[in-house]
């Protein structure tokens, strides 16, 4: 497989507001207290140098955050040059117009910091929660995506395409941004069809990668600029979401995560008909798969290799694992931002001269 050289990528984070443990008592830490943690993870993401900060949205009780925009709203207050997204905006079960509106005053208050990526979710409690019928889950995410793109140009609009959702007629959206839309990333599992409409609509694709060799996706990011270019579109930026954990050696990485990682796949599993994972599984998972776990050196090779593999102009790395306590996500945010990236970069830059 040829190598694609991805000059001015950006390097961000995710996270999904995990329920973390005390490092003290071993007790879960309240939601609230979760959030104000996750509050002090931006700041220092911030400071570190991370391009990108995503929040997603859940609806359940391992996960503290359901409004990822109120948190972000008060880490644009706390922070001065990181952009501030989602990882993902369940489009499906919310609704676009209410949607566009929180995130054009995220961007008033961030001083144009916000984008977003939106996605179908592959959680469904938000469905029955909000009233919406399961059996309508990918014409809801059709429609109101159809819509979303409507509202793009901050101009009147007039928009009949849906049965699940009223039409509006000559409608504006208020407030409006001072650059005249959102910036919008549509998050792909790996469907080829998704890939394709991301492309019809042109929005940039941010795919995510959680498990398997990242380059069974090369024919995802082929596929992307193969229908850009036949739908008349521009080169739009591709990412990749992966989960992974930067500790000070790779063995300390490995240790600390395994039983967070554990807990959290297990759990999981159990909901949706998943074996335990074992230690092996985890381990293959480290080493060849889309684990992103060890030492600065370790994580910044694997994710060099990844960008190089898939031709990407954005990197985010899930650094939020299940149960694992606060400190040891400050540390590794702090990692990543001080060495894991600016290591990445040179790799990149060599890989340039060299070919």
């Amino acid at each position: 497989m040829a190598e694609a050289l991805s000059p001015g990528v950006q390097f961000g984070l995710d996270t999904f507001g995990d329920v973390t443990l005390d490092p003290d008592t071993g007790d879960r830490v309240p939601h609230a207290q979760v959030i104000r943690n996750l509050l002090a993870e931006v700041e220092l993401a911030d400071r570190v140098g991370v391009d990108a900060i995503g929040i997603g949205e859940h609806h359940r009780d391992d996960f503290a955050v359901s409004a990822p925009e109120m948190v972000l709203a008060a880490a644009a207050t706390r922070t001065e040059r990181i952009l501030l997204g989602t990882a993902v905006t369940v489009l499906s079960s919310d609704d676009p117009v209410r949607i566009y509106e929180r995130f054009a005053t995220l961007d008033a208050l961030s001083g144009g910091r916000a984008e977003i990526t939106l996605g179908r979710g592959s959680f469904t409690e938000s469905f029955p929660l909000f009233g919406y019928d399961l059996a309508d889950y990918d014409r809801l995410f059709s429609e109101k995506l159809d819509l979303w793109a409507a509202l793009q140009g901050e101009g009147p609009v007039t928009w009949t395409a849906g049965e699940l959702r009223a039409p509006l007629r000559d409608a504006r959206i208020f407030p409006t941004t001072e650059r005249g839309s959102i910036p919008t990333w549509i998050g792909v599992g790996g469907s080829p069809e998704s890939v394709v409409r991301t492309a019809r609509y042109g929005f940039p694709l941010m795919l995510a990668v959680i498990g398997g060799d990242p380059a069974r996706f090369a024919p995802y990011t082929d596929l992307y600029r193969r229908a850009l270019t036949e739908l008349e579109q521009p080169d739009l930026p591709i990412g990749v979401h992966s989960p992974g954990f930067v500790a000070d050696t790779d063995e300390e990485a490995r240790e600390l995560l395994y039983p967070h990682f554990k807990a959290n796949r297990d759990r999981i599993g159990a909901e949706r008909g998943w074996g335990p994972v074992t230690r092996q599984q985890y381990e293959s998972e480290v080493d060849e798969g889309s684990l992103y776990v060890g030492s600065p050196e370790t994580v910044a090779r694997k994710i060099a290799s990844t960008v190089r593999t898939l031709g990407l102009q954005r990197f985010d790395l899930k650094y939020s694992n299940g149960s694992m306590p606060h400190p040891q996500l400050l540390r590794s945010i702090e990692l990543y931002g001080t060495t894991v990236i600016p290591r990445v970069r040179e790799l990149l830059a060599q890989a340039a001269v060299s070919a």
